[in-house]
């Protein structure tokens, strides 16, 4: 806890709103991780035909809503289940992006994405629970939408069959809502301990550094251009295959990205963690080793200088006032959790690589790259090592020795990420 003068002893609600106010909310994708934390609350994708996912009711019946802008029909793939999970198909449909949230009642989590030409919802439960009925109400007088409703209740049924699927639209239908279905009250016996929620999808954006016509470093027989954007794929392979995030490349072949607009990638991203992947280079040949870089305090005055004196739109647009000395200070404690966020994952890297690669004398450097300045994702940037040494540049040019060296990355990765679940936790 950190003693603010302006905002008294504890001042971590209005950091996490001042983080929340300074991302930009144009996009669907960025709406759709704003509401994750809203019990009961509704995600919105970028376009498609599925508008928002909802909640009602409580333990004992929880009613999960899906608005569409067209009718539909669904199919339950998974009815009632011994895992925990629920997932829903609707054939013929577009979701328009990812998106994913908590739940209500019964349901944990959920996501909805598409497979195998159909919308899938999946629902991630707190206890063993089954589909008692679902249905679709058209538009209405006061609903512009179509709603697929899913009724869903504790234990699963004895036969184990899946609910029947809601029939096609293929005839005209009444323009009156269906009455909502009532939920009985309940008083449970026992204290219901509402369970932990469930790890949703972090947002990692890996930027290669250089490309196209800025081709970086030249080691004996490679390009660094070429390095880090290899480096790039196999650390997105890494992540991706665990399943836990959701990976942006700044590039994922030979093009030149201006440095400015890798930044807005990841703030329009909604990051959770950029890391930005160079190969160093030196006079001395026998120089070896790789080194991370953070923020450093001039860069932080470069970046407020350059979003709020500027007029920065993608800060200004979400800012909730006018006033210069209020924005400043807005800016102020998300850099400073941002920096602070950037530092601890610089040395969880660092402990990860250091049993791959070797390490400068002094590893943990700052500095103010351009790439590092998005005053509210936290950033890296790994210089991997030398490629004007061979050693190291062999042991970043070569698939097996880059895949161990990323597959420590995204181990990196996973620490950081499991140390602010435990500490959000306590």
């Amino acid at each position: 806890m950190v003693i603010d003068p302006l905002f008294g002893s504890d001042k971590r609600s209005v950091t996490a709103w001042a983080r929340a106010v300074l991302r930009p909310f144009s996009s669907g994708l960025i709406g759709a991780v704003i509401s994750l934390g809203l019990v009961g609350g509704a995600a919105q994708a970028a376009s498609g035909n599925v508008y928002t996912v909802r909640f009602g009711g409580g333990l004992a019946e929880t009613r999960v809503v899906i608005e569409l802008n067209r009718a539909a029909r669904g199919q339950m793939v998974s009815s009632a289940s011994q895992d925990n999970k629920l997932i829903l198909a609707m054939p013929d449909l577009i979701s328009g992006g990812e998106m994913q949230g908590f739940g209500s009642g019964l349901v944990k989590s959920w996501v909805v994405d598409e497979a195998a030409g159909a919308v899938r919802l999946r629902l991630a439960l707190s206890q063993p629970g089954t589909v008692k009925r679902q249905f679709l109400i058209p538009p209405g007088k006061d609903q512009a939408h179509y709603r697929y409703v899913l009724d869903i209740v504790p234990g699963v049924s004895g036969s184990n069959l899946q609910a029947k699927a809601a029939p096609a639209l293929t005839v005209p239908v009444a323009t009156t809502p269906a009455k909502p279905v009532a939920l009985v009250k309940t008083f449970p016996v026992k204290r219901v301990i509402a369970p932990a929620p469930q790890r949703l999808k972090k947002i990692v954006v890996i930027d290669a550094g250089h490309g196209g016509h800025d081709p970086g470093a030249k080691g004996s027989e490679h390009w660094e251009k070429d390095i880090n954007l290899g480096a790039a794929l196999a650390l997105k392979a890494r992540l991706e295959r665990s399943g836990d995030y959701k990976v942006v490349l700044t590039r994922s072949d030979d093009v030149f990205i201006p440095l400015d607009q890798r930044v807005q990638i990841a703030r329009s991203a909604n990051a959770d963690l950029f890391i930005s992947l160079h190969s160093d280079s030196g006079m001395n040949d026998q120089t070896r080793g790789a080194s991370v870089y953070t923020l450093s305090d001039k860069g932080s005055d470069r970046a407020a200088k350059s979003m709020l004196d500027k007029n920065d739109w993608l800060v200004n647009a979400s800012l909730p006032t006018q006033d210069k000395a209020v924005k400043q200070i807005l800016f102020d404690l998300t850099q400073r959790e941002t920096k602070n966020r950037s530092a601890n994952f610089a040395q969880i890297l660092l402990d990860n690589i250091d049993q791959d690669v070797p390490l400068l004398a002094k590893s943990h450097r700052d500095a103010g790259f351009a790439v590092l300045l998005a005053p509210d994702v936290p950033a890296v940037l790994l210089e991997m090592g030398f490629i004007t040494n061979r050693e190291d540049e062999s042991l970043l040019a070569g698939d097996d020795t880059r895949k161990d060296f990323m597959d420590s990355v995204g181990d990196a990765i996973d620490a950081y990420f499991a140390q602010s679940i435990h500490l959000a936790s306590r």
